[in-house]
């Protein structure tokens, strides 16, 4: 910690001779408002001024308001405004001695490239964000650490997962799951619950794809205040595709290793001057390194675009998704390690195996600007119907000679519908500028869950098989044991929220919000008849101050508060013990640094304390009874780098420090024990390079320590280091064609865990294709 606390001092005293110097510029000032045609602001614009018969360039960035400040020396400039998606506009202004001078600049959406050249793409920057305030803001002005994930490097690594693009998000792993579902791991809180698709809660147990992916939003740290409940660590928001009205047609074909086959294709049309059609599908059907397991994966998303006048938008769109595969619990362990089997090696009958995941997705969304109110309200309605089973490895014994196995199965049915509507308002009151939210949510959810225990030859629910041979067919009959799920379960949620973000000045702004959650629960056992009914009101805080002592740079503090109800993230049972519990609570705490080096090149770091209280404990005096009064501390610094070095090296990584332990005993574990899968040490780094016009190569390294496989710390997950590459080679202006290689050394690594018997191996060497032509 005392390198942390450097670090911040030396960028304290960076900021302070920055602002030092800023103040004693010139200090006619140069002002104005970035707008597009509709008249709405701007933010996040490069303004550049350039004075005649000088090299010297001043530039800021425009804020949430699209306003903007420059002090100058009087004269001749000419001023340049540019902002991703709009044309460059310039103009030519006399600034005189003592006269402020302010200026409306409006910016014209982007033309339609007639020749799309696929060797200049953009970085890996993402300069504006809206999910973690609900209003569109410069990243480096939000006061909480988020890493944007977008298409463009999803393309050169050519991710199809979840777990693909959180390897190079600094503080987050990926949990086995149970190899059925997107499972991660934030700041040391695992969830398979916190994932939003545009902002909307999208909480059921399955594996996404990102075949209709914009970008991927990683928001660290409790998130109450804009998502609602959970999301104790953090939150993972995917921002899928929209109909625009700039022409686009897109097919990938993809082939590789271990028989991978995939497409996707991506039609984006105009239908009139008002009305917009996209189209994205998808389909995959590949074998993987591991014997057996397979999958196939497809899915089809269109949406449409209405704009009936220039201050309304209407978004519609549909998705159908489905995945199918072989279920897949990894390898067991043996004294403390990994068992030393081939990585291959598949535990139980394959063809008694299987996921299966369908998914329907419909939403809605009208925006419309009404002067200084912009008004927005969103629908998405989702059903789900997933199951999985599987074959569960268990120990081995100590000759190494078997290897106990059992089975269930396991389903879960939900449908949801939640409403959003948001009402934001920018005012003024003499120097001091107000971006005002207030906002609605309501949902229903409704899940079924069924699980049946597995006994082999009707009778055993636990076999012993050869360690040496353990891919069975033995029969397995499927039916109910004494405490197997059978239940439904309805919520209910209602809240409400407000936000003021707050500049006081050009260097100091703050925001402060509230958010208030009514969060009913009805339990119902479809076996014995139980009811049970809980409700919990929950206030969720956030405050956060950021000071810029100049336009690129911003200093930041935060404070955040979230809850987990005591049904857990997934609710999937409620008993009269648990009905009594309050929930948890995640308390956070973080300072950190955004600095934009360059236009696109981005360094931020953080330092923070999450505090996760309120979790159960048995009474020392009563072990009978429950307490809370555990308690679970997450310490940990992060550095991250994203965007272009040069016109020609675009990079992506970081590096993130972990200390995450019980700091009061858990039902779980006692004091000092070590969360399970939180590496003290992670690291990564993607290289992306220009060679030449039509060459490029991609180059990446991902690392960490050792981890724990479960919260008893007895297993240990081996530290490792893996490398891969990539080279791309532009057939023509429309046609590219790139090579991945995945594991470029073929080192042998164990990626995560679910316990210390279900440990899964990362893949060996894997060699992909990609073909993508554009029209």
């Amino acid at each position: 910690m005392k390198a942390i606390a450097r670090l911040f001092s030396t960028a304290l005293m960076t900021a302070i001779l920055l602002y030092r110097a800023n103040a004693q510029a010139p200090q006619t000032p140069l002002q104005g408002r970035v707008l597009d045609p509709t008249s709405a602001a701007i933010p996040g614009a490069q303004i550049t001024a350039i004075r005649d018969g000088s090299r010297t360039q001043l530039t800021s960035v425009s804020d949430r308001n699209g306003e903007f400040s420059l002090a100058v020396e009087p004269g001749q400039y000419t001023v340049k405004i540019a902002a991703r998606g709009f044309s460059e506009a310039s103009q030519k202004i006399y600034v005189q001695k003592s006269e402020p001078e302010f200026r409306d600049f409006v910016l014209e959406v982007a033309g339609v490239r007639d020749m799309v050249t696929v060797t200049e793409s953009a970085g890996y920057d993402a300069g504006l964000v809206s999910s973690a305030t609900k209003t569109l803001t410069p990243l480096r002005d939000v006061p909480q650490s988020i890493t944007v994930v977008r298409q463009e490097q999803v393309r050169d690594q050519l991710m199809m997962s979840v777990a693909d693009v959180v390897r190079y998000v600094p503080g987050i792993a990926t949990h086995q799951g149970e190899n059925n579902r997107d499972q991660v791991i934030i700041r040391g809180n695992s969830t398979s619950a916190d994932f939003f698709v545009n902002g909307m809660r999208d909480d059921v147990q399955y594996y996404r794809d990102l075949y209709n992916l914009e970008h991927m939003e990683a928001l660290k740290g409790p998130n109450a205040m804009i998502f609602g409940r959970g999301g104790g660590g953090g939150v993972i928001n995917r921002v899928t595709k929209e109909a625009g009205f700039m022409p686009l047609g897109e097919v990938t074909l993809l082939a590789g290793s271990y028989n991978n086959k995939r497409v996707a294709a991506d039609f984006d049309r105009p239908l009139s001057d008002k009305v917009a059609l996209r189209f994205n599908g998808m389909y995959e059907n590949s074998d993987t390194f591991r014997k057996h397991v397979d999958l196939e994966r497809y899915g089809i998303n269109p949406t449409f675009t209405i704009t009936p006048t220039n201050r309304t938008l209407l978004t519609f769109g549909y998705e159908h998704f489905g995945d199918h595969r072989v279920a897949d619990r990894g390898i067991p362990s043996f004294q403390g390690r990994p068992a030393d089997t081939d990585i291959s090696t598949y535990f139980g009958n394959p063809d008694d195996s299987r996921v299966r995941a369908k998914v329907n997705l419909g939403s809605a969304a009208v925006v419309h600007q009404a002067g200084r109110v912009n008004i927005q309200n969103r629908t998405l309605f989702a059903d789900y119907d997933r199951s999985y089973q599987n074959f569960v490895p268990g120990a081995v014994n100590g000759k190494k000679t078997q290897v106990a196995l059992s089975v269930y199965n396991n389903a879960t049915q939900r449908r949801n519908i939640f409403n959003q509507t948001d009402l934001t308002y920018t005012a003024s009151t003499g120097g001091i500028h107000h971006t005002l939210l207030g906002g609605a949510e309501i949902g229903r959810q409704l899940t079924n869950n069924f699980r049946n225990t597995g006994f082999f030859n009707n009778t055993a629910t636990s076999i012993s098989v050869l360690y040496s041979n353990p891919t069975i067919s033995t029969p397995v009959t499927f039916r109910q044991s004494a405490t197997d799920a059978d239940n439904h379960i309805r919520t209910n949620v209602a809240a409400t929220y407000v936000q003021d973000q707050v500049a006081l000045s050009r260097h100091v702004q703050v925001i402060t919000g509230l958010r208030f959650d009514n969060f009913e629960l009805q339990y119902h056992n479809n076996r014995n008849g139980d009811k049970l009914r809980r409700i919990d009101n929950l206030v969720s805080p956030r405050a956060g101050i950021v000071f810029k002592p100049v336009a690129l740079l911003s200093i930041y503090g935060n404070y955040s508060v979230s809850y987990l109800p005591s049904s857990g993230d997934q609710f999937s049972s409620l008993t009269t013990i648990t009905q009594q519990v309050k929930p948890e609570k995640f308390s956070n705490y973080e300072a950190g640094v955004k600095w934009d080096l360059y236009r696109d090149l981005a360094l931020t770091a953080a330092v923070y304390r999450l505090d996760r209280t309120n979790t159960r404990a048995t009474d020392p005096n009563d072990p009978t009874r429950i307490v809370q009064t555990g308690r679970t501390r997450s310490n940990g610094f992060e550095i991250g780098l994203n965007g272009r070095v040069t016109r020609a090296w675009r990079i992506t990584g970081g590096y993130a420090y972990q200390d995450v332990f019980i700091a009061s005993p858990t039902t779980a574990a006692p004091v000092g024990a070590r969360v399970a899968q939180v590496p003290r040490h992670m690291f990564s780094l993607w290289n992306n390079y220009q060679i030449v016009s039509r060459l490029g190569a991609g180059l990446g390294i991902l690392q960490r320590s050792d981890m724990f496989a479960a919260v008893d710390n007895t297993v240990v997950l081996p530290g490792y280091v893996r490398a891969d590459a990539a080279v791309y080679f532009s057939i023509s202006e429309k046609v590219r064609l790139q090579g991945n290689v995945e594991n470029v050394f073929d080192k042998k690594y164990y990626v995560n865990a679910d316990s210390n018997n279900n440990i899964s191996p990362g893949s060996s060497r894997a060699v992909r294709i990609g073909l993508s032509a554009r029209f």
